[in-house]
């Protein structure tokens, strides 16, 4: 494939033009890359009006991937999620549907503030209770009961989650679009599951808008991501989709993370599949040998490893630590769980690093407490955009059974929500804030008629 983003920039850098444009660096490399770091001059194309080099490129990602069409975002799947729940939205507007989704408790935070910015409802798909905060398996029976019990503009689902697990999307993919409902997939962290031997991808299970994040696990720079529609969807989704992303997006575009979109298409075509098996081969590997020796891994992700931390007498903070020690950092870390992500670039000696670290570290008898149940259903006081535009004061978490939150979210580190804005907190909700290491939080505080305030 070609890359008409990447060959443009070499191009403009070796032509030694006179930058009498932004930005004010003028391709001084100070840091190294600035010569490629452009703006949207002329024959650079438009992000968010791509008619150039950029939907040249788009062009290619959208065939890898199956899309009817592919857009590039340069901040992240956040901008996209903003940019697929605006378009769930303008087809519910068209169709007289109210602005409500049915979401997995397990979404990102990014879900909280785009429901505030498009003053959207969200019901949600709560986590059994062994499940914890990170997980919510969702079986088609449950969601068309759910389903059958209201009217949506949309399903919002998180596949995979943060700790690996992956959801079968196709028997769910089904139910929805039984109903009518579009199906939208956060697969932040499953960019590279359409290119493994089994095509996993959400969009080739039945997904019909989905955002991937390709710095996660792909080559990509940092804030690279795909914003992808797929086959047969509304018409109406393709031709408003740059105006949904114009919408939350900067006008200022990183044209190199544009350049690392573009170029990740030609390694895409060519070898990336073929090092992606074998990376999940040796990725499963070291599990069955971690396996017997007696750690414990949770998710059925190809490309992560979660180790189950206090069954072998440690923390996965603990265990972030011991790693640290010994060079090697982790993706994530919380008291029960320590997540780590290889890719296609991990060598050989990294992995022989990674497998020595885990084999020095002694095991020990069980760690307790184990964690808090995910907090049940909470009562719902103001919508979420209600509670973030309410007057605030900021309370110890130890106070706060009883008042309803209005902060974004208030979760743990992997942004997943404990507790959403609008929600009133129980004790619960407190006990499991608190075994997630958060103080404090805001709560919203009511004005009465009179002048007088009253906590909610």
């Amino acid at each position: 494939m070609t890359t008409p983003i990447l060959d443009f920039l070499r191009g403009y850098a070796e032509g030694n033009a006179v930058r009498m444009h932004m930005p004010g660096h003028k391709g001084v490399a100070a840091l190294g890359p600035e010569p490629f770091d452009l703006t949207e001059i002329q024959g650079a194309d438009e992000l968010y009006r791509a008619r150039g080099i950029i939907r040249e490129s788009e062009a290619q990602a959208a065939a890898l991937f199956g899309a009817a069409r592919t857009l590039y975002s340069a901040e992240g799947s956040s901008l996209c999620i903003r940019a697929m729940l605006y378009l769930a939205l303008l087809r519910a507007k068209a169709l007289g549907l109210p602005g409500r989704v049915l979401a997995g408790r397990n979404a990102h935070r990014t879900l909280i503030s785009a429901a505030a910015l498009l003053d959207l409802e969200i019901e949600w798909l709560m986590p059994a209770a062994e499940e914890g905060l990170l997980r919510c398996a969702v079986t088609p029976e449950r969601l068309s009961e759910r389903l059958a019990e209201g009217t949506y503009m949309a399903v919002y689902l998180t596949s995979p989650d943060y700790l690996g697990q992956r959801t079968d999307l196709r028997p769910l993919a089904a139910v929805c679009h039984a109903r009518g409902i579009p199906l939208l997939v956060d697969n932040a962290h499953g960019a590279y599951l359409k290119f493994l031997p089994e095509d996993l991808h959400p969009l080739t299970q039945g997904a019909d808008l989905c955002c991937d994040s390709a710095h996660k696990t792909l080559d990509c720079l940092t804030g690279a991501a795909y914003l992808h529609i797929a086959q047969g969807a509304p018409a109406l989704w393709a031709e408003q989709a740059e105006s949904a992303l114009a919408l939350f997006g900067s006008t200022s575009p990183s044209y190199l993370i544009l350049a690392s979109l573009d170029r990740m298409n030609r390694e895409l075509s060519e070898g990336y599949p073929a090092a992606l098996a074998e990376t999940v081969r040796r990725l499963d590997a070291l599990k069955d040998r971690l396996r017997r020796r007696g750690w414990k891994w949770v998710g059925n992700e190809p490309m992560k490893l979660t180790l189950a931390a206090k069954g072998n007498g440690t923390t996965g903070l603990r265990l972030a630590e011991l790693l640290r020690k010994r060079g090697i950092e982790c993706e994530f870390a919380d008291p029960d769980f320590l997540t780590l992500m290889p890719s296609v670039r991990t060598g050989e000696a990294d992995w022989r690093r990674l497998e020595e670290a885990l084999e020095a570290i002694p095991f020990g008898k069980p760690v307790s407490p184990e964690p808090p149940p995910a907090v049940p259903r909470l009562p719902r006081a103001m919508s979420v955009r209600e509670a973030l535009l309410a007057p605030r004061e900021e309370i110890p978490v130890r106070e706060a059974a009883g008042r309803v939150l209005a902060d974004a979210y208030m979760g743990c580190p992997p942004a997943v929500p404990i507790v959403v804005a609008g929600e009133r907190m129980n004790e619960a909700a407190v006990r499991c804030l608190q075994y997630y290491g958060v103080e404090s939080c805001a709560a919203a505080v009511e004005r009465a008629e009179n002048g007088n305030t009253k906590k909610l």
